[in-house]
Parts: C-alpha cells; sequence; structure tokens
C-alpha cells in the first residue's frame, strides 16, 4: 500500500518528525496482552470463546481498560491494568486473582516485543526525520520498553499519559505533543506525520486535530475503517501492512530527491 488520499498534496519528504503511538504500533500489545491473560483463561471450562479468540476477548477486556482511562484518567497505566484485570476476572466468574499476579500483569507491559520490523524500520526512519512518542504509558514502563524490546532506537522525545494526565483519545495529548515539538524543535503541525495502529485512539483524534496521518494497518482493520470513515472520522494520507513497508517507501521517496 502506500498513499490512499491522492487528493492532498504532501508527499513523506514534507516532514521533518514522525510521531508514533507505541504498543500496537511499534510493540506487539496484542500478542503481548493475550499472554499475560492467560492465567485466568486457562481458569474457565472448556468450550470457551476467550480461550482462543485472542481479538474477542481483548476486545472484552479493553471495555474495562477504557472505562478506567475515561474514568480515572490521571491513573497510571501500570496501576490500571491491574485494576482492569482484577475486574475482567470478575467478569469471568472467577475467583478474585492476588493483587501479586494483577500487579505481575500490569507490570509485564515492558517486556511485551516489539514487531518483528520495528526496530530496523526505525533505525531507516531515523535517518530522515525526527521520533516523538505519544504514549497511553507512564514513564517508568516506557523507560523498560525503551531499554528492553526497542533498545538501540534514539527518540528525541518522549509524552506519556503520566506527563500530560490523560489518555489518547483526548484531544490533549495531541495538544501537548503539538506544544512540545514546537517548543523543542520548533517543528510546526504541518511538519508532523502522525504514525500509528489504533483508530480510535490516534487516526479519528488526528483528523480532528487537522494533522496529517500514516495508518500502520496490522491487524487488517478495513472493516472498522471502512465504517470510520463513512461517518466522517478517519482521512488518513498514507497506510501500510507494516512499519518497515513504510520505511522502505520513505527510502524511496528520500531518495527521489538526490
Amino acid at each position: 500500500m502506500g498513499k490512499v488520499r491522492p487528493e492532498d498534496p504532501a508527499k513523506l519528504t514534507d516532514f521533518k518528525l514522525l510521531s508514533f503511538d507505541v504498543y500496537s504500533t511499534l510493540v506487539d500489545e496484542h500478542g503481548g496482552m493475550f499472554a499475560g491473560l492467560q492465567p485466568l483463561l486457562t481458569q474457565l471450562s472448556t468450550p470457551n470463546p476467550y480461550i482462543n479468540d485472542r481479538d474477542y476477548t481483548l476486545s472484552k477486556f479493553g471495555t474495562f481498560e477504557r472505562h478506567l482511562q475515561e474514568t480515572q484518567p490521571t491513573l497510571l497505566y501500570r496501576e490500571l491494568l491491574p485494576q482492569a484485570y482484577i475486574q475482567f476476572a470478575s467478569f469471568l466468574q472467577l475467583p478474585e486473582p492476588t493483587r501479586k499476579d494483577a500487579e505481575a500483569f500490569g507490570a509485564s507491559i515492558g517486556t511485551w516485543p516489539a514487531h518483528p520490523d520495528t526496530v530496523a524500520a526505525l533505525r531507516v526512519l531515523k535517518k530522515h526525520y525526527k521520533l516523538v512518542m505519544l504514549s497511553n504509558i507512564d514513564n517508568e514502563t516506557i523507560a523498560r520498553t525503551q531499554s528492553g524490546p526497542l533498545a538501540g532506537v534514539e527518540f528525541d522525545a518522549v509524552y506519556t499519559a503520566e506527563m500530560i494526565g490523560s489518555y489518547k483519545p483526548d484531544l490533549k495529548n495531541f495538544e501537548y505533543l503539538l506544544k512540545g515539538v514546537k517548543r523543542e524543535f520548533g517543528v510546526e503541525k504541518g511538519e508532523v506525520l502522525h504514525t500509528a495502529q489504533a483508530l480510535l485512539a490516534d487516526m479519528v483524534p488526528a483528523k480532528s486535530m487537522g494533522m496529517t496521518a500514516s495508518w500502520i494497518d496490522r491487524e487488517k482493520e478495513d472493516e472498522k475503517c471502512a465504517e470510520l470513515k463513512g461517518e466522517g472520522k478517519v482521512a488518513f494520507t498514507w497506510k501500510f501492512g507494516t512499519l518497515g513497508e513504510m520505511a522502505k517507501a520513505v527510502e524511496a521517496a528520500f531518495a527521489g530527491l538526490e
């Protein structure tokens, strides 16, 4: 894939900075989270849709996660996930997990693996742009991710929900991003390309903010995307299946300038 809005005159070479969602775009959030839920899921009697259907399970778990983000926006993510874990166990009519087990689930985020293409792609992109994280995470956890799964990649700035006091898709997070990159690097909104997989948390607010965006469709969400497009809620300019595909397109675009 590549450019999907030919009416937008923007080129990949027009931007100075890429802002990223981290957990899902760069890190395998779905794989890591589903693995972390196994201590609960293995207690369920079979057959049960939650045991083998990852998307179904994470969709339901996500309702508890989002509710906590909306009702307690200043709660640190590593503290929010254990609460969601306990609530999900209750929903599944399982015994309440110990606090230790719930906290272990929350602490696992920093060890979730990067997608196989992520690190190499980021190294390519770093040659052409400043790289900035905009994440629904806390400072301690994202530091563990940077020193672990994303080791070897230099980011120019990191903006977290802990710093901002709210969770995406709240527009305050994107306002914080744009003010931050203008203050720190002199980069204007039109020079930022927001790059993310999450439709609701990233692509929808990016359109609301008038930002140019590149959608990394790792989860093959064409149907969901079409629904949002029909409602006029998303309007990204580029679409790629992986960050590696985007990196190749960027290399080709900049090579064309030589």
